[in-house]
């Protein structure tokens, strides 16, 4: 075994993190790390990679006992980790952070025209196609990580560890990362790899090892299992208890596209009732996220227009169309949906402020309003009470996706567009979520639900449109949305193959 956990536990005052967790991983092989968050996943990985120490158990590398008390220990081991919060420093180039801290110098002097060389040898070494001089903040997600993932060079690399490694990432980088992991295995290296994703895990995994309140569930191959059997392992949960059947009673149409253009989007046409969940789904780059964008302003249009309970909203911004009735939820929770610096309950207190049901006498701000409301909408999306005085970028990824849910809660709304509603959150979170969206489409609610997880848009919609190259493919509903039938209308524009 490249590595074994014997009993691995990690106690704080309180909490028990991990519950005596045997694990093993073998050379060349995709050992994915499965569970809700909370689990224990990033508990086990940090002990891995040496930032933090365990309260007991043992680790053995290669048959020798290890104690990690730093991560430069953990990679003096060959063990290297890229967690789903990148350590790079955007302001240097790609190289500089590559060989932050191991500079190449002349004297004491640091030799950038090596530094430069090395990293393009690195790069063209992985397959990566990077200009070293690049600042990093200019690169995508999916460059930044395998600049990430280019540190781990420095050394002998013997086992690497990928938290959420395609969680912002397009397909095509997805694809590419999976080839790049797959060279890997052909190196002997070791991949502990973890994701919510769990379509990915037939492209990737050799074994799955599932987590459940810090203990160990089991661990099977993943020739030998589904994705109902992880499910069902991971919540304790059958697949039929994960969606919910939503009642489906259309009312009064609430929105109607008329030939809406925009950059990506051409001449779409679409219409949402009161009291229907419409799934819209389509490949990265097919327009989906775009067209719903420009309804509801935050993109320019170029042509078509939109109304909204028969009001043309076309040329309105966005603030004024917020506040008629519309509200669009972010796939970015970080950088567009909330104030990380800021508590749950404050963030949900602009909405409230701005949906004026916290006003006072005069139009002074009515701060004992905001205290109670808050509290009744955190109950409703099932945020604990111990987590909204915290800033919301000390919560987790599932617990800031119920903030994120729980300001749409601050107005009176008649459509809710969800954009990528569960991105990075775990199976017990997005049941939560989905419960939501059954008892606002049940209360009369017109529901857009925006997804490039296809079981979840199957399964949630009434009514399905596939968007590909910027037009309509398809519009399904009933029996007819079925994956066989989703996913060949991903290539086809206008219901015509390309």
């Amino acid at each position: 075994m490249l590595i074994e956990t014997t009993g691995l536990t990690k106690k704080y005052p309180g909490v028990l993190a991990l519950n005596g967790v045997d694990f093993n991983l073998k050379r060349g092989e995709v050992h994915v790390l499965f569970g809700e968050n909370g689990a224990g996943k990033s508990t086990l990985i940090s002990i891995l990679a040496g930032a933090i120490t365990p309260s007991d158990g043992k680790i053995t590398v290669e048959g020798e006992v290890a104690h990690f008390n730093s991560v430069a220990e953990a990679q003096a081991h060959g063990i290297f980790t890229v967690f789903q919060e990148f350590s790079l420093i955007p302001t240097l180039t790609a190289a500089q952070n590559i060989f932050l801290g191991w500079e190449p110098k002349i004297g004491p002097f640091i030799n950038h025209r090596e530094m430069r060389e090395r990293s393009r040898e690195l790069f063209e070494e992985l397959g990566f196609d990077i200009n070293p001089d690049e600042i990093v903040a200019r690169l995508s997600r999916g460059q930044q990580q395998m600049v990430e993932i280019t540190k781990a060079f420095h050394g002998d690399l013997s086992t690497l560890i990928l938290d959420e490694p395609t969680a912002s990432l397009t397909d095509q980088e997805v694809d590419h990362l999976f080839d790049f992991i797959k060279s890997l295995q052909a190196r002997g290296v070791g991949i502990i790899y973890i994701s919510h994703r769990i379509q990915e895990f037939v492209r990737i995994a050799d074994r799955v090892t599932v987590l459940r309140d810090g203990a160990k569930i089991g661990t099977v191959s993943m020739k030998e299992t589904d994705d109902s059997a992880l499910l069902e392992m991971m919540t304790g949960r059958v697949i039929s208890e994960i969606y919910p059947k939503i009642n489906h009673n259309p009312g009064a149409e609430i929105l109607r596209v008329n030939d809406l253009k925009t950059n990506g989007v051409e001449g779409v046409s679409l219409s949402v009732r009161a009291g229907e969940v419409l799934g819209v789904a389509g490949l990265v780059g097919s327009g989906k996220s775009r067209l719903f964008r420009a309804i509801m302003g935050l993109t320019g249009k170029q042509s078509g227009s939109v109304y909204f309970n028969n009001l043309n909203i076309s040329a309105l911004p966005t603030r004024k169309i917020i506040k008629m009735g519309m509200y669009y939820l972010s796939p970015d929770r970080k950088t567009e949906g909330l104030d990380l610096a800021k508590t749950a309950t404050e963030n949900l207190a602009v909405n409230l402020i701005m949906g004026g049901l916290a006003s006072g006498p005069a139009g002074f701000i009515n701060w004992d309003a905001i205290t109670l409301e808050s509290g009744k909408i955190a109950d409703r999306v099932e945020l604990s009470s111990s987590y909204r005085m915290k800033p919301v970028s000390q919560l987790s990824g599932g617990n800031q996706q119920k903030v994120l849910f729980a300001k749409c809660f601050g107005q009176d709304v008649d459509l809710y567009i969800f954009d990528e509603p569960t991105v990075g959150v775990d199976m017990g979170t997005r049941v939560a979520l989905y419960l939501l969206i059954k008892q606002l489409a049940e209360a009369g609610k017109a529901v857009i639900v925006i997804s490039s997880d296809l079981p979840e848009v199957m399964n949630l919609a009434h009514r399905l449109i596939v968007l590909s190259r910027g037009h309509i493919s398809a519009e399904l509903s009933g029996d007819d949305i079925e994956e066989d039938q989703v996913l060949k209308y991903f290539f086809e524009e206008n219901g015509t193959e390309q």
